[in-house]
């Protein structure tokens, strides 16, 4: 049996903490009263791993397959299904997201990045993220078996544009080529 608190709870004490109500105890964020605003967000992550692997990759030799493209189509239903997944998201209607799965600078691995789109009352900065992550892990699933030591990240959100807020972009960002579409 669950005892009572016997303190009381915690009061918000941060304003961008936002799903958390005044008495601190989590909730969904209301957004109904919001204006429905064009939203754009922009994530990125990598996957490193041997060179002979990226080759395999790169050059469709996979055992699996067409790594690339299941990776993709991955990363776009993982946005797909981001309400599902982190237990505070809005479900949203995204109105499009693109992804661009290309070797990193330094030929280490794989960049993947995501850049989704919706109008509405809430963003789709989770979206992208979950976008990238998903992409990321079906890399890692699709090519395990020859190179088990990859490693995955970081990801990290690059952009977000929308809303109250407006343009948010993330201080270490480079400038970089974005996923068509964008």
């Amino acid at each position: 049996m669950l005892e009572a608190p016997t303190t009381a709870p915690i009061a918000m004490s941060e304003p961008g903490l936002s799903h958390l109500n005044a008495a601190g105890q989590v909730h969904m964020v209301e957004v109904g009263d919001r204006p429905a605003t064009d939203r754009r967000a922009v994530a990125e992550g990598y996957i490193a791993m041997a060179p002979a692997v990226l080759a395999l990759v790169l050059e469709g030799r996979a055992a699996k397959g067409d790594v690339l493209a299941v990776a993709r189509v991955a990363a776009i239903q993982g946005a797909k299904r981001t309400w599902e997944l982190i237990p505070l998201c809005h479900p949203i209607a995204l109105t499009g997201l693109e992804v661009l799965i290309e070797p990193a600078a330094d030929g280490s691995g794989l960049r993947l990045q995501a850049s989704a789109r919706t109008s509405g009352a809430t963003g789709v900065e989770m979206e992208a993220l979950t976008a990238v992550q998903v992409g990321l892990l079906t890399l890692y699933d699709m090519v395990k078996s020859a190179d088990p030591a990859m490693t995955i990240g970081p990801v990290r959100l690059l952009r977000k544009e929308g809303g109250r807020k407006g343009l948010w972009e993330h201080p270490g960002a480079a400038p970089r080529a974005e996923a068509a579409g964008g």
